[in-house]
């Protein structure tokens, strides 16, 4: 993909298609019409003959008062990953720009997120008041269905590749089974982190007790389990159920870890990969598997799932820190409390001795944890992870460059622009 900057561009008699890139345009630009634009292009892109036109990205930097102008026309070259890609993941608090919204992000599927909704709770089953009533609480706490949204814009995104039309019903049954699985997992979670508040809500095992939240996590793992089968494909079906092992597999190295001093950080990484990037890594590969797309695409869009899943867990254990109680809905420092050591602790730990001995002696002094996160912050522990959190975004959006250019792919690409935008 070619790239040049320029102050004052002469598009000459050329029609271009404007397709949003993230970016804020505060002077002739206007980013929701552009972004409103692109599901247009993206839709009729297929009535248009490719000579006729180049389709181009604008992405206006207000503070430098220059435009990047992107060819989204799709070469030969950008599908057989040799052209150039967008510009890296760069600190958006050098530049300005305006805040990526997640209700404008997946306004491009909305309508399959509609549906998902709509079939969530039928899928569920009404066989039991007591375990509908406890998925109810959690599917209506005001989650952003971020991995069902990364299942169908993956979905449209690679079925343009193969000339595919519309979803198919595989595709949206993978959506719905994954949410089934994130909120399982998440009824565990607070289980055995003896959470209280989940999204500023009481959590499933405050409200009905600890059994019944273990077994409503069970049922709704069971009741995925089961619908993953009736998709008939091996290849999903063991990628799936491999994410399930992860799961578990990610608690037992998180508590077998606790206040250890000692772990390092490719320890916390396939931890983090077990917990949160498996599944989304999952999501986003078993979505092109069913576009039809071959191998080495399918294959870049599980590595785009685990580099943002990488990345957004990191950027959550920043927050930990960086965020108070009201902001996070759960008490702030709340994993380190526990003896979770995440990537800021563990670079922290590098430089300060002293941390390593309050850790160690798990906050049994008033004030101890206090003391902890000011450490971790002065240490540069939170920076050395924003590092690392954009080094994984990084490499998520080179993940995309055998996809064409649309609507769909730049909503991928700005789902990871939003993440780190969570850090400033």
């Amino acid at each position: 993909m070619m790239s040049m900057a320029c102050h004052n561009l002469d598009f000459g008699t050329s029609v271009f298609d404007l397709v949003a890139c993230g970016c804020s345009s505060n002077s002739s630009i206007d980013r929701s019409s552009v972004k409103n634009y692109a599901k247009t292009v993206s839709r009729s892109s297929s009535s248009k003959g490719r000579g006729r036109a180049v389709r181009r990205m604008v992405c206006c930097r207000q503070n430098l008062a220059q435009c990047r102008v992107y060819s989204t026309k799709t070469p030969d070259t950008l599908l057989n990953g040799v052209g150039q890609g967008p510009p890296t993941v760069s600190n958006s608090k050098n530049e300005s720009r305006s805040l990526i919204s997640l209700t404008n992000l997946f306004e491009i599927v909305a309508d399959d997120l509609r549906v998902l909704n709509q079939n969530l709770q039928s899928i569920v089953g009404a066989e039991n008041p007591v375990l509908m009533s406890a998925a109810e609480q959690i599917f209506g706490a005001g989650g952003k269905r971020m991995r069902p949204a990364l299942v169908f814009l993956v979905s449209r995104a690679t079925a343009e590749l193969v000339g595919l039309k519309e979803l198919t019903k595989e595709h949206r049954r993978l959506a719905e089974i994954i949410e089934m699985i994130h909120t399982a997992s998440l009824i565990h979670d607070d289980v055995l982190d003896e959470s209280d508040m989940r999204r500023g809500k009481e959590t499933v095992h405050q409200l009905y007790g600890t059994r019944v939240a273990v077994l409503a996590g069970d049922f709704m793992f069971a009741q995925s389990s089961w619908y993953l089968a009736n998709l008939e494909n091996l290849e999903v079906i063991k990628l799936i159920s491999q994410v399930i092992k992860d799961f578990a597999s990610g608690e037992i190295k998180q508590a077998s870890s606790l206040f250890d001093c000692d772990v390092e950080l490719d320890d916390y990484m396939l931890k983090s990969c077990y917990k949160t990037a498996s599944l989304i890594a999952a999501s986003t590969k078993g979505a092109a598997i069913f576009s039809g797309v071959d191998s080495n695409v399918s294959n870049q869009m599980y590595e785009y799932g685990k580099n943002l899943g990488l990345s957004f867990q990191i950027v959550d254990d920043i927050l930990d820190f960086t965020q108070s109680a009201e902001q996070l809905g759960k008490p702030a420092g709340s994993d380190l409390a526990k003896g979770n050591l995440t990537a800021p602790v563990i670079f922290a730990l590098e430089k300060e001795p002293k941390l390593r001995e309050i850790i160690e002696s798990e906050f049994c002094e008033t004030g101890s944890l206090d003391e902890a996160i000011k450490l971790v912050k002065s240490c540069g522990g939170i920076e050395r992870a924003q590092e690392l959190a954009k080094m994984k975004a990084d490499l998520a959006i080179q993940n995309l460059q055998g996809l064409r250019r649309s609507a769909f792919r730049v909503a991928l690409e700005e789902m990871v622009m939003y993440n780190l935008e969570r850090i400033d």
